[in-house]
């Protein structure tokens, strides 16, 4: 499908079914344009009295600021102002997963990836920081580690994911500090950088993807991808293998075609079949035991297995296998009624675990809670994700999808979406990374304005 196709298809009818609920059609790269009702204050009689100050129709929380929560957040208060959102979080700043390999690479710093909630403020919207470690459905309440209660008629989590530590022998919260993560963005992002500064010209960076289901399917095979970009700046003799337990991932084909273009053969992937499987880690020794060899590196970057965040288990809202199943008509939670999960811990068919797919979620989510605080027929959703990828700064890479209810299950709306061709012009791929900044650019002033 040609390119600009495939993209005016996505913002064609990407958010129309979400937005159309709150009564307004999505403006350029999803900011809103509101309806003069909603910003033009209604006349008072000459002479009436002060009214008292309204009680709010619903109390809604969200806790988790991340691509999910801001957005939820941020979409129910524009929904009907007349409902009281919160927002919880536990850290300050926000730091974005999406073009931390960049950091990586040299290519940006940390600050440039941060964002404070001051926005979301300013709209009505109280931002709270703590940490939340109770939630009692029954009693709709929860509580943080700061002591405090907080009551909810309805609640929103965006948890994101957790570390299945101990999944692979060896591997646990320490080992991560030898052989890094960077899988949440931060300091985990800025160890990993300094230890591929500090690696020899010549040494072994060996990168251990995770299994499926987990956060950002082509985020492991970009990292190869833009470490090359400054291994061949600065340290052109070192070689990139990824040990990966599967036999296949996300645009596979253009990745593999991107590196052998950009970079020739310093990068080397190692499927599950060809003895991809790591079976220990011996963090002190540098060393990964393998199903048929064991291999040594001079920086590791393994990524741990993946599961919803500790607080959807702690609310009992996982299945057996650590994801928690929604309605995907509302996000509504199928094990405790009156409480949402979104973005990367939620059960979303075909969906991956992505921001993006976050950020649709989440106004799905909003203009359900809208409809059912109001009393009215809950709208008829559509989703909408694009992952970009970026090999080099100038060699980009996307995949976008388009989905629909279908009985009772989220699901490929047939014959859209699609990847970038692999044929395309040099012209093509310098234009997907501009198209890939301008995504980030305008999700996060969708998030925090």
């Amino acid at each position: 499908m040609a390119r600009l196709t495939r993209r005016d298809l996505i913002k064609a009818t990407g958010m129309a079914g979400a937005l159309g609920a709150f009564g307004w059609a999505p403006g350029l790269w999803g900011q809103e344009t509101a309806p003069k009702e909603a910003v033009k204050p209604a006349k008072k009689p000459a002479k009436a009295a002060e009214p008292a100050p309204a009680k709010a129709k619903a109390r809604v929380i969200v806790v988790g600021g991340g691509y999910g929560g801001t957005i939820a957040a941020k979409y129910l208060k524009m929904g009907d102002p007349e409902i009281q959102v919160t927002l919880i979080e536990k850290d300050e700043k926000f730091i974005s997963c999406p073009l931390s390999n960049e950091v990586l690479a040299g290519e940006r710093d940390l600050d440039s990836l941060s964002f404070t909630y001051a926005g979301l403020a300013k709209r009505g919207i109280s931002v709270v920081r703590d940490e939340i470690t109770q939630v009692d459905a029954a009693k709709k309440t929860i509580k943080g580690k700061s002591g405090k209660s907080y009551e909810y008629d309805k609640l929103i989590l965006s948890p994101g994911v957790a570390f299945k530590w101990g999944a692979i022998k060896g591997f646990d919260e320490a080992a991560a500090e030898i052989m890094p993560h960077a899988w949440k963005a931060g300091p985990q992002t800025a160890l990993l950088r300094k230890q591929l500064q500090a690696m020899p010209d010549g040494g072994k960076f060996y990168i251990v993807a995770p299994p499926n289901p987990y956060r950002c399917p082509p985020g492991p095979y970009e990292r190869a991808a833009l470490v090359a970009h400054y291994f061949k700046q600065h340290k052109p003799k070192s070689k990139i293998i990824i040990l990966d337990p599967k036999d296949k991932f996300s645009k596979q084909a253009l990745f593999q075609q991107g590196w052998k273009q950009v970079y020739g053969d310093m990068i080397e992937w190692v499927p599950g079949a060809g003895g991809g499987i790591v079976e220990e880690v011996k963090p002190k020794a540098m060393t990964l035991v393998g199903q048929v060899e064991e291999y040594k590196g001079d920086v590791v970057n393994f990524i741990p297995a993946q599961e919803a965040g500790a607080l959807a288990k702690l609310a009992g809202l996982t299945d057996e296998k650590g994801w928690c199943p929604v309605d995907p008509k509302t996000f509504e939670s199928t094990k405790q009624k009156d409480v949402f999960v979104i973005g990367d811990a939620c059960i979303a068919g075909t969906m991956p675990k992505s921001g993006y797919a976050a950020n649709s979620q989440a106004k799905v989510c909003a203009a359900a809670i809208v409809a059912l605080v109001n009393g009215k027929s809950l709208p008829e959703p559509s989703y909408v994700n694009t992952c970009y990828s970026i090999i080099a700064p100038n060699y980009g890479i996307s995949v976008a999808g388009i989905y629909e209810l279908k009985d009772g299950a989220i699901q490929d709306v047939p014959n859209s979406g699609g990847v970038s061709p692999l044929e395309a012009s040099a012209r093509v791929r310098a234009l997907e990374v501009q198209y890939a900044l301008g995504w980030f650019r305008n999700i996060t002033a969708d998030m925090f304005t």
